[in-house]
């Protein structure tokens, strides 16, 4: 058991030297924030990501949590292109479950586990400056596409980035809510998955890391990738073999790798500590995209 361990601890050596100093983008959530263990799993995993020398950056998640307090109050939750539709009473709804009760439930879990975070919404500091988005969509091959108005959802403008800078310098683990401002001060909710993508961006960040309930990309047999290109991923998108809800992820990780990151992973995040076995280990566990 002894030399099983060690052999761990030397095989993440090189990995642990490599990313030193790096920043770490990491959209959390799915199965992940629900699952108690999984919870603290990961809290313990960012924690110890800070204490030997990386700098996690989290942006989270919540469409569960917000479906839940909406379904409560009696407000029908729509979708189109896996965006939900904010009207006024929504964006409260999501801007108090985001910005408050996840946010916040987070901060907490990791501060338990010994790391220092601090939570955040895209409003704070105006760390993410968000315009409104337009959908443009089309269920019938032989009309047309519609532009569809989705009310307060927004798409980012600028991240903030020194915000982020000094907080990181100072010890802190900074937990973003996906939840930005207009210029005309306006709240926007935000795909959680865009924003990190853009916040990985601005950052120049080493890795970005989406936390899925899948394993990745998977083959037409169902078989996980290890790695996958751009030139592929298109073509898979053509074909495909990648369709659902894994093509937006796509999308944003080659945005994301057109942007200055490093590389991006989709990794399964009901798999107990994913994160370090996707970063600190030679075969990783989930889908690696490159340029």
């Amino acid at each position: 058991m002894t030399t099983n361990i060690a052999d761990i601890l030397i095989e993440a050596l090189p990995y642990i030297r490599r990313f030193y100093g790096t920043t770490i983008v990491i959209k959390y959530g799915g199965h992940a924030m629900s699952d108690e263990q999984l919870k603290e799993d990961f809290a313990r995993d960012v924690t110890l990501m800070k204490f030997i020398g990386l700098n996690p950056v989290i942006v989270h998640g919540g469409g569960p949590q917000i479906n839940q307090v909406l379904d409560q109050m009696g407000i029908a939750s729509r979708f189109v292109r896996g965006m939900r539709l904010t009207d006024e009473p929504t964006m409260d709804v999501v801007e108090m479950v985001l910005g408050g009760k996840v946010n916040k439930a987070i901060v907490a879990q990791i501060n338990r586990e010994g790391g220092k975070a601090v939570g955040l919404t895209g409003k704070d500091g105006s760390l993410i400056i968000a315009r409104k988005m337009t959908i443009m969509y089309q269920d019938d091959a032989n009309k047309p596409p519609e532009i569809i108005d989705p009310g307060l959802v927004g798409e980012v403008r600028e991240i903030n980035a020194e915000i982020i800078h000094t907080l990181t310098k100072s010890g802190f683990i900074p937990v973003i809510a996906p939840v930005g401002v207009g210029e005309s001060g306006e709240t926007y909710n935000i795909n959680a998955d865009l924003v990190a993508s853009a916040v990985a961006k601005a950052l120049s960040s080493e890795r970005l890391i989406l936390l899925t309930d899948v394993d990745g990309v998977l083959d037409s047999s169902g078989s996980l990738i290890s790695s996958v290109n751009a030139k592929n991923s298109h073509r898979m998108i053509e074909e495909k073999s990648i369709s659902g809800g894994m093509i937006p992820k796509i999308e944003y990780a080659l945005d994301a790798l057109g942007g200055g990151v490093g590389k991006v992973h989709i990794i399964n995040g009901r798999k107990r500590h994913a994160l370090l076995l996707e970063l600190f280990t030679d075969k990783g566990i989930g889908t690696e995209v490159t340029a």
